[in-house]
């Protein structure tokens, strides 16, 4: 870890209302890993958005905003988010995300092949939309076509935005856990 965990009386008054925010964020939407230490310290992407209050508010923001006005069917949103992750490598964010997908009962065998960066045989027509698009996507380049068309088709306009939104905003907390690498907390 590049950055020091800071307690929470440690915390400037810059940081403070955004550690207040964030944990009660946290507790009501990504509850299913461990996301801070005994001390109240929060760990995970959350940390380094902390030394930054500035910049970590404006992540912190668009997370929420997206948690909030998520359209996405919650199957798709995690594939997605665990096709970022892998592409990724980012050991916090597959950790965070398999222990969700677990929580909302997917299979064991879908997850390995998720966080190994290949195709589950076992998905439907939307989970395999979602697969590809997120994919594609952040391979790098502009998405091909009729994965948009098919997006469009599946989703409407408004979930195609989002499914874009949600590979850039997980492919930033995979850059944010990689740059400062970011342990992976021990499971329990």
């Amino acid at each position: 870890m590049r950055l020091p965990l800071i307690a929470p009386a440690e915390l400037s008054a810059e940081q403070k209302p955004l550690y207040d925010d964030m944990r009660k964020g946290i507790a009501s939407n990504f509850n299913a890993f461990k996301s801070e230490r005994e001390d109240g310290a929060l760990m995970g992407p959350w940390n380094p958005w902390l030394h930054q209050p500035a910049i970590g508010k404006a992540i912190w923001d668009l997370t929420l905003a997206m948690t909030a006005g998520a359209v996405l069917p919650d199957n798709v949103r995690q594939i997605v988010i665990l096709v970022v992750g892998a592409r990724y490598g980012a050991a916090y964010e597959l950790y965070a995300h398999v222990a969700v997908a677990e929580h909302e009962g997917m299979a064991p065998a879908r997850l390995g092949a998720l966080v190994a960066g290949l195709k589950p045989t076992d998905l439907s027509k939307d989970e395999n939309i979602g697969f590809d698009f997120s994919y594609a996507l952040s391979r790098g380049g502009v998405l091909p076509e009729p994965l948009y068309r098919q997006a469009v088709e599946a989703f409407g306009q408004t979930g195609t935005n989002e499914l874009i939104y949600l590979v850039g905003l997980y492919a930033l907390v995979s850059t944010t856990l990689n740059g400062f690498n970011v342990p992976v907390p021990e499971r329990e």
